[in-house]
Order: C-alpha cells, then structure tokens, then sequence
C-alpha cells in the first residue's frame, strides 16, 4: 500500500470513529434540530471563547462565510501572500462576496503585525479601497506549518483596534498550533472576531469545519450557508466523527509533528538546501528544490515510482505532511524512499 504524504487529509475513519458516526443521534440540521451537530458547535465555540458556531463542510467555506461577515462588497480583507484565503480558494471572496484582497509577503508565512498593519488602509474615501479585515493562518499551511507567535498576533489586535479593523482567524490546523506551543484555544480566540476551524486536517474526520464568532454574525452566517447550497440535513452522523476527534486526536498531533521532524533532518542531512528542520514546527515538511536540476513534479514521480505519494505544490516546491495513518516504520521507509529519488 502507497505511503500517502500529499495532505492530513487523506486520512480514514478508524473503526471506532466509525461506530461513533453510526451510534449518531441526528436530525434536520436546516431546522436545527440535529443534536449531535448543535452540541459540535457548541462545543468547538466554547474551546475557543466564542458565543456560537456553525458547521460546514469544508474549510474554504468555513473561512468564506466568517470574511462574509467582516467585510462588505467593495471593500478589502489582507493577507499574508500565500495564505490559504488569498491562494487555495479559487478566488472565492471576489466571486461570492466582492471583497477585494491585498497581501503582504512573509518568509514561511511568520506573522510579524508591523507587516499587516503597514498595508492596511482603513477609511480611504470614495476614491480609494478601504480595508476593512485582517486574515491570519494559524499555522500556516504554505509557509511549512508555521506556527504564528500569540505576541505577534496581540500586537495586531492592538494595532487593528486603533484602525478600527476586524480579524479573521484561519485556524484549519489550529489543533498542531496549540500543541506546538501550548498556546490554549481559547487564548487564540479571544484576539479574533471570527475563526475557522477544520475537524478533517490533523483530527482525522472525514469532513467538516466549524465558523466561530458572536451569535448575530453566526446567525446571519447560516442563511449564507445556506444560499451557497451547503445546507445539511442528518448531517450529525458527520459531527460524530468530528465528536470522536476532538476526543481522540489532538494530543497525538505530537506524533506527527516528530516524525515530520525526523524526515526533515534526514533530508537536510542529503542536501542542507532542501530543508532547514529547524522551520519545520509541526506536520509539514516544505522542499525547496532551488538548487537540485530537478522540478518538483520530477521528484512526486519519482516517489510515486517507488510507493510515496508527495505533492508538488510549485515548479520547485514539494509538500510533504504527516498524519495519523502514518507510523514510524512507514516514517523510516518514506526516509530511503526520498534518498533514492532525491538523488536519483
């Protein structure tokens, strides 16, 4: 069987995830009645300091109905460059919102605050785009799995206080943040208006994101839901699943974020440009193949040749990310695997 590194994604339901999701208590979720979801989102707002949230089945919908509720037509969210909002959602925000986006570059997606606040522009007249949000991703997904310092992400609460500025926490892998750093949920919270949270990266559910922030914006966020088509009916056989996650999974993220360590000091030990192991904080290793004579799909093919499935996210970026189905002998496999096709 394939090693599969391309995402946390790709991971199944265990057998008792699985009887979690069949013991199910469910409902009409349109109406409101399904249990096990409204006790989900419950739950997940009360982990982050929040009044209320809304489930939905994917991230990028997650994070399109909170900076829906942020800002308006017309008006500017920014982001990090390569942030999942600005670069994975196909344009999402100007397609279903008309909110315009703007970025500001940072090496492996590290927050600094005087970056985002040098950008922004609030209150810019009838002439010019007002900037109306700020979107963090914690960690950040592009950057390696960077895990964004809580000082940096307090110095941007102060200084989008002052401007009068919103902030929207992407926090898909919030759950390898905290176990990073040991930053508590609710502490990442509470510096933002609204939040993302994903249950199928990392936690190993099948599906699911929750939307967390105040009970209007929320309520408001469900007729969104809604008229986007992803209104859900005895979907609480999925909040089981992620039920079972939050029960399950979260403190294992350490696993991960080892192994992913261990592959990149092997890789580093290979060729010192590739990787720096000190940048890989949880489960992603980023590749930079700048210095090798070949493409980063060259080097997916090559690994795929040979049972490893890796993405090649850029002409000279490979992705690899550790996740639950993924143990060490397979860790130590995927490791000579690479040293073959690395300088094959």
């Amino acid at each position: 069987m394939a090693i599969d590194l391309r995402s946390d994604t790709v991971t199944r339901p265990s057998q008792a995830m699985r009887e979690a999701i069949a013991a199910a208590p469910v409902g009409d979720d349109v109406y409101g009645d399904d249990p096990t979801v409204n006790s989900l989102e419950e739950r997940v707002a009360a982990m982050f300091g929040k009044e209320a949230g809304v489930f939905t089945p994917t991230g990028s919908l997650a994070n399109q109905l909170a900076i829906r509720m942020l800002v308006n037509p017309g008006e500017e969210l920014i982001a990090e460059t390569n942030s999942h909002i600005v670069r994975a959602e196909l344009g999402a925000a100007a397609v279903f919102s008309g909110i315009t986006t703007r970025t500001w570059p940072a090496i492996h997606g590290l927050l600094r605050a005087a970056d985002a606040l040098e950008i922004a522009r609030p209150d810019s007249g009838p002439y010019l785009v007002s900037t109306t949000a700020i979107a963090v991703e914690n960690t950040h997904n592009f950057g390696g799995g960077t895990v964004q310092p809580i000082s940096e992400i307090a110095e941007l609460r102060k200084g989008a206080d002052a401007l009068k500025l919103a902030l929207h926490l992407d926090g898909a892998r919030i759950w390898n943040a905290h176990i990073a750093s040991g930053t508590p949920f609710a502490e990442y919270g509470k510096y933002f208006d609204t939040v993302s949270v994903c249950l199928s990266k990392g936690l190993g559910a099948p599906i699911g994101s929750v939307m967390l922030s105040t009970k209007e914006r929320v309520s408001k966020a469900r007729v969104w839901r809604k008229r986007y088509g992803a209104g859900m009916r005895q979907v609480g056989l999925l909040a089981a699943a992620a039920h079972y996650a939050l029960d399950n999974n979260i403190s294992r993220l350490a696993e991960d974020h080892r192994r992913a360590k261990q592959i990149a000091i092997a890789i580093a030990a290979i060729d010192s440009t590739l990787v720096d192991p000190a940048t890989v904080q949880t489960n992603i290793v980023g590749l930079d193949l700048a210095n090798l004579p070949i493409t980063a799909a060259e080097l997916a093919t090559r690994c795929r040749e040979k049972g490893l499935w890796i993405s090649a996210l850029g002409p000279k970026y490979a992705r690899l990310v550790t996740h639950l189905d993924f143990d060490d002998a397979q860790c130590s496999e995927a490791i000579e695997i690479l040293k073959v096709a690395l300088v094959a």
